[in-house]
């Protein structure tokens, strides 16, 4: 779809809006003044689907929203209703946070007007574009998953009217501790203005994650108060200290939900083209949210790469990771990799150069593609987060499978030039990797579902006690697990995440599923971090930096590692196909850096190097 900017434009007598909605009878701007009071001004058409209005006089800072008149049919993607104010979805700013209530999913003609209960657009001018450079993160290096409130919420160092913020992020300490763990980009879980679904309020709960948009373009107020002039403030802090920056983005579905949803934004306006639908009308929910963006509808198709333009033009991001991936792509006869959304990403003047990271899995049909996401493209490995961690469980052959993910992930990514992992052991969905050596089980009860949320299967183990424990051995014993998780992580081939507080025992009291804590069980607690576990953490970061062998993202061939046995031998096909087999070594041939991994629960002794039990211990070459 080409055409006209949509959203609004300032100019010397007042400011043009645009939005696009085809079936609407008609449209009308909404101005509000500082008391709240609104001034309705109809909107005319404008060709190819699209409403306007120039508006004279208004300029900077102006409120607004939109209100449409049309149809009312849900059953066949229709939602017009002149009572419901809705978001312009190409709205830079709103002036509060989203708040659920009843009467924004009410049925036209018995909710009354929606006006009070919504946020509004701010007009802004666009700021000038960041300098165009290279993204600083390169695949091979490590990638630091922040939820931005939770993350400085607790810590001592930071101001208490910055905390939870997006300018905190560019504090010092932030800065420092991200430098010591070499971290080479952050990636920034969901900052997109979200709304609560609609379950969490009774509970006395609120959704803390953001993976419930209403818009692509707007950041919530709750994390950047000071608009995207925080957001670019932030990332030039963070880019001064040589670190760059993800944006972590839901485009496979929005807040408005099911048939039971609020109308907000784009359901108002255009849910025919902004939403999949069956044949017979019904909303497609290949998201388990109740329903899914039509990513590869022209309409849908300039709204995400508009936002995504907007991000690196405005805040000079480094890159995107895409929550539910294979939704980019999904087109009516499946999954493409070359679908027009994906093409016009790889090709875009403007996104070309971006570190493009998939979640590459959904619910929908066909939506596990792990490896399929094709070149420009690093992909979220699961395969190597539960291999990893079923060989430090103690699970019976996986060595074999454990030295394949140190080494990159061949059986996956074996058809590219590079490997494209993102290896991870733990994200912000699921245990955390403390969680990971103390609980055998989920225990999600304080989200208010029965503990029926959640994975149920997380290859996780207790160490002898669920929970937290006295026992002096238990905690030695999960330490030791901890560093051993740790080192395998950072010992491994290709790109790797770490999600913020796992580089120092963070827990969430065995929670796998935090998304609506927005409390102590989902906050960073900075000050009981475990400073032993901290300093091996910045010992291993240390070592990997300095380690080519270890962010390279290329294949090995036997020229270039061998594996070892504990007589320093190269492991036989038999030694291989050992069940019980819980050591190995690998030595880079040209380095001499030699990681020694010993899974059992007693020292073993490679050559004239021990090993203590259940750890991974890099020496490099003297």
């Amino acid at each position: 779809m080409k055409g006209a900017a949509l959203g609004p434009e300032i100019h010397a007598r007042g400011t043009r809006f645009r939005v696009h909605s085809p079936d609407a009878e008609q449209l009308w701007l909404c101005l509000f003044d500082g008391d709240g009071r609104e001034t309705r001004l109809p909107m005319a058409r404008d060709g190819e689907g699209v409403w306007s209005i120039d508006a004279a006089g208004v300029g900077q800072g102006a409120h607004y929203g939109f209100r449409a008149d049309g149809p009312f049919d849900p059953g066949a993607g229709l939602w017009f209703d002149p009572d419901k104010l809705l978001l312009d979805p190409y709205a830079t700013e709103i002036d509060r946070a989203f708040g659920y209530d009843p009467a924004l999913a009410a049925r036209r003609g018995e909710g009354g007007d929606t006006a009070p209960l919504m946020p509004k657009g701010v007009v802004r001018a666009s700021l000038p574009p960041v300098s165009a450079a290279p993204p600083l993160f390169r695949p091979g290096g490590l990638i630091y998953e922040v939820q931005v409130r939770g993350f400085t919420m607790l810590h001592p160092d930071i101001a208490e009217a910055q905390r939870g913020t997006i300018a905190a992020l560019g504090h010092p300490a932030v800065i420092d501790h991200l430098r010591r763990l070499h971290v080479t980009a952050v990636e920034l879980m969901p900052v997109n203005a979200w709304i609560d679904e609609w379950h969490l309020g009774p509970l006395g709960l609120r959704n803390a994650w953001g993976y419930n948009p209403v818009s692509y373009f707007a950041l919530d107020p709750r994390l950047a108060p000071g608009g995207m002039a925080e957001l670019r403030g932030a990332v030039k802090a963070l880019h001064d200290a040589g670190i760059g920056v993800i944006l972590d983005m839901v485009y496979n579905h929005d807040g408005e939900s099911d048939l039971l949803g609020p109308t907000l934004s784009l359901r108002g306006l255009d849910a025919r083209s902004y939403f999949r639908h069956e044949a017979d009308g019904r909303l497609i929910n290949d998201t388990g949210t109740g329903n899914s963006i039509d990513c590869n509808h022209p309409v849908g198709r300039r709204l995400i790469l508009d936002s995504l333009r907007h991000f690196v033009s405005a805040a000079g991001v480094d890159g995107f990771r895409f929550d539910l991936a294979p939704a980019l792509g999904r087109l009516p006869i499946g999954f493409d990799p070359r679908s027009p959304l994906l093409e016009a990403m790889r090709t875009d003047p403007l996104l070309a150069d971006r570190i493009l990271i998939a979640e590459p899995w959904d619910i929908g049909p066909g939506g596990y593609r792990l490896g399929a996401f094709g070149a420009g493209w690093l992909e979220w490995n699961d395969r190597y987060r539960d291999d990893m961690r079923r060989f430090w469980r103690g699970d019976r052959g996986v060595t074999g499978a454990l030295a394949t993910r140190l080494a990159g992930s061949s059986d996956i990514f074996g058809h590219a030039p590079a490997t494209r992992t993102v290896n991870f052991l733990a994200a912000h969905d699921g245990f955390t990797l403390a969680d990971l050596t103390a609980y055998a089980r989920k225990h999600n009860e304080a989200n208010g579902e029965q503990n029926r949320d959640g994975h149920g299967e997380n290859f996780s183990w207790n160490n002898g006690v669920e929970g937290p424990a006295d026992d002096p051995a238990v905690n030695d014993a999960r330490r030791q697990d901890i560093k051993a998780l740790l080192g395998t992580l950072f010992c491994s081939r290709g790109t790797i995440m770490l999600t913020a507080g796992d580089e120092f025992g963070r827990s969430q009291q065995g929670n796998n599923n935090a998304y609506a804590q927005d409390n102590v069980i989902g906050w960073v607690d900075w000050a009981g971090r475990d400073r032993e576990i901290e300093a091996y953490a910045f010992a291993l970061a240390s070592l990997r930096a300095s380690q080519p062998d270890l962010g390279d993202t290329g294949w090995l061939s036997q020229e270039d590692v061998e594996w070892l046995d504990e007589r320093g031998q190269p492991l036989t096909v038999a030694q291989w196909e050992e069940a019980d087999r819980r050591c190995l070594a690998m030595r880079f041939r040209q380095s001499g850096l030699t990681v020694y991994v010993n899974g059992d629960d007693h020292p073993r002794t490679f050559g004239a190097v021990m090993v203590p039990a259940r750890t991974v211990l890099p020496i490099p070459a003297e």
